[in-house]
């Protein structure tokens, strides 16, 4: 389906006002006067490896005896606190979709939800149905003629699901953010990353191959004869596709992607590309736009006027496929598992159909603020909200001192970088208005309609809201969701109530584990207000440069030293950390770091931490934050990470203290020690 406003407007971690409940009262007051979750204060202290130096691997010392001794459930990819969290949340939703089920009446939202949940779980009819539910994308496809219909087609993909080469969506406008505007850019590729298909090797070989035998597949279903070549001209073009759109690293770039044109000048400067009838079928009026990748637009049109037409069918209908398979029979589902599940990721069994499920159920653009509403009512305290405000605010403080004590940085630019600070907008927990469903209905027994009413619904509103001022009150996350994000439109921090839970956040856990988790990742969220492309927009989010030539030079100095840093892991043989496209995410890291030290040292109000399981507050404070990146992942999907990714593995995220001095003292960290970087090659950027 279309793609979300969120894919590229927001940084992520990933994400009526309700009343609380006297039953959140109580769970507020049981919380405070329990123990902590985990351990005596907040850390696992029996997930360590004491016998490797902290100073070797912090990782592995934080989180070794774990890693070494847990094996990965066949149906998963990575498990580690986000995964253990994400299916807390999973089974809270459940049991909330299952006493919904129980009910005999039930109002509007509930019925919506007790009605998609039995669409998805009654595989007997889709068995029944098999490929007939997308039988009329396929037609469509089929009746194709000309270029001019399969652009009709493709401008149609918000509904349809047909992947493209050129796609559209509502984004917010980076020099205004009170409007919306669509902003243009390129895909149309099925591996996760140009890199798949272009790279050499035997690994990359042997996906490929897997690749077309798994597209052949796909277009069996259909009944197309000659399948097998079908597939081979269709990673062909693929892989031209890849060659065309630039690399990652490049498309984060704020100031590449940004190039405003008229609907005019959009025609003039790209042509060859059907653009009127391609929006006549988005519904949007197109006032303003923005092209994100300009030579890619480019070269998909050039690709679309000369490669055959048959073949770019071909390519239609294995992707209008491929894209609806989890919504069509158990025969589909599993063919696609077999490349996307096992090859690409390494999960050797589907996930149960319930959890898959309420992953349908649970997104932004489908029904995942009305069971969050539940979910708020049920399991999120008043009290986490309070407390989860406090600690923004003490990083606010941390971080507006850091600003004022940088050495690098010159006042005038500290004025604006104070401004931008001081104009952080919070939100915690939930949104203070719901989501309205009115007028939205959906079926118990077809699961593939309900995937386009819930799309319609979605896109009719984006189609509504494109002239009107940008919904700042707007959440992208649902608060079931185990994640946070920054907005850089709206200059917004946001924490879901799902990620407000040990071991990132435990009211009951020690001050110093608070810090090191939940108060890093809030310092991290913050950061990317400061990163190397957040730190293009102003307090106001307009992108715009409010810093001095000198002190943006000293800025890239720094960012270019930690994307080098980073550069140098390799978590698989031969294949590295991207340190240029995470490293925006990096900067929030070792940024985050910094101001929830100075945030933790600062709630000390001069006193020296205690002493607890004989470790020192500092001690503590590090590895919590390690630990909240304890986990273990499938190689290939570690590979995947590595390729499409913008953060870092959890295993390279942990070894982020190394930038701090007072990692160095809280662990004896010494020269000769693995991961010992001199003072001057410690990255201090916030």
């Amino acid at each position: 389906m279309k793609p979300s406003i969120i894919a590229v407007a927001l940084s992520a971690a990933l994400l009526a006002g309700c009343t609380p409940s006297e039953q959140q009262s109580e769970v507020a007051t049981t919380q405070v006067a329990a123990k902590a979750e985990l351990g005596s204060f907040g850390i696992d202290l029996s997930a360590r490896n004491e016998a490797i130096k902290a100073g070797d691997d912090f990782f592995m010392y934080a989180s070794g005896t774990w890693y070494d001794s847990y094996e990965m459930p066949a149906d998963k990819t990575r498990y580690g606190a986000f995964t253990a969290l994400a299916e807390k949340s999973e089974e809270r939703v459940k049991a909330i979709i299952e006493e919904i089920a129980a009910k005999s009446e039930l109002n509007a939202e509930e019925k919506l939800i007790r009605d998609y949940y039995d669409a998805f779980m009654d595989t007997e009819t889709l068995d029944k149905l098999g490929i007939k539910p997308i039988q009329a994308n396929l037609d469509a496809i089929t009746a194709v003629s000309k270029v001019e219909d399969l652009v009709a087609i493709w401008g149609e993909n918000w509904l349809n699901g047909i992947s493209a080469p050129i796609w559209n969506y509502l984004s917010f406008n980076r020099l205004d953010p009170n409007a919306y505007e669509i902003s243009v850019g390129a895909g149309g590729l099925g591996l996760p990353d140009r890199s798949y298909y272009l790279e050499q090797g035997e690994r990359f070989d042997k996906i490929r191959a897997a690749y077309l035998t798994h597209i052949a597949q796909m277009l069996d279903f259909t009944g197309a004869k000659d399948s097998a070549a079908k597939a081979e001209a269709i990673l062909a073009l693929e892989t031209k596709i890849a060659e065309g759109h630039w690399p990652r690293e490049k498309r984060r770039n704020r100031d590449l992607t940004l190039n405003q044109v008229s609907r005019d000048e959009l025609k003039a400067q790209y042509a060859g590309f059907d653009w009127d009838g391609y929006f006549a079928k988005t519904g949007f009026k197109v006032p303003a736009l923005n092209v994100s990748q300009p030579e890619p637009i480019k070269a998909m049109i050039k690709l679309i006027n000369t490669e055959s037409l048959d073949t770019w069918k071909d390519y239609a209908t294995y992707h209008a496929v491929k894209n609806a398979a989890p919504y069509l029979s158990t025969e589909i589902g599993q063919a696609n598992f077999d490349f996307f599940g096992k090859v690409l990721s390494g999960q050797q069994e589907q996930k149960p159909r319930w959890k898959r499920a309420i992953s349908a159920i649970g997104g932004t653009e489908s029904l995942g603020f009305a069971l969050g509403k539940v979910y708020v009512d049920k399991h999120f305290p008043e009290s986490s909200k309070a407390q989860m405000s406090e600690l923004v605010e003490n990083l606010r403080t941390a971080m507006g001192q850091r600003i004022d004590g940088l050495d690098w940085m010159g006042e005038a630019t500290k004025v604006e970088a104070r401004a931008k600070l001081a104009a952080f907008a919070p939100k915690i927990g939930y949104p203070d208005e719901w989501v309205s469903l009115e007028g939205l209905t959906l079926s118990n027994n077809d699961l593939v309609g309900n995937m386009q009413s819930l799309t319609q619904f979605f896109h009719a509103r984006d189609v509504a809201d494109e002239l009107e001022v940008t919904d700042r009150k707007r959440w992208f996350m649902p608060p079931q969701q185990v994640n946070a994000y920054y907005n850089p439109s709206f200059n917004e921090i946001v924490f879901p109530a799902a990620i407000l839970q040990a071991p990132f956040f435990d009211p009951a856990a020690d001050d110093a584990v608070n810090y090191g988790a939940i108060g890093a990742v809030i310092g991290h969220e913050m950061g990317h207000g400061f990163d190397d492309q957040g730190s293009k927009s102003d307090a106001n989010g307009i992108q715009r440069n409010w810093w001095t030539d000198e002190d943006r030079a000293a800025f890239e100095a720094k960012a270019d030293m930690l994307a080098a840093q980073y550069s140098k892991y390799e978590p698989i043989k031969d294949n590295f950390v991207n340190g240029r496209n995470s490293l925006g995410e990096n900067i929030g890291d070792v940024g985050g770091l910094a101001m929830a030290y100075h945030a933790y040292k600062l709630s000390l109000n001069g006193k020296e931490a205690p002493v607890i399981d004989g470790l020192t507050g500092d001690q503590r404070f590090f590895l919590a934050w390690a630990q909240v990146w304890k986990e273990k992942r499938t190689e290939e999907s570690m590979l995947n990470q590595l390729r499409a990714g913008t953060h870092a593995p959890g295993k390279v995220r942990a070894q982020a203290p190394r930038n701090h001095d007072a990692w160095y003292e809280a662990f004896g960290v010494k020269e000769g020690d693995a991961l010992y970087l001199p003072p001057e090659e410690r990255v201090r950027i916030w």
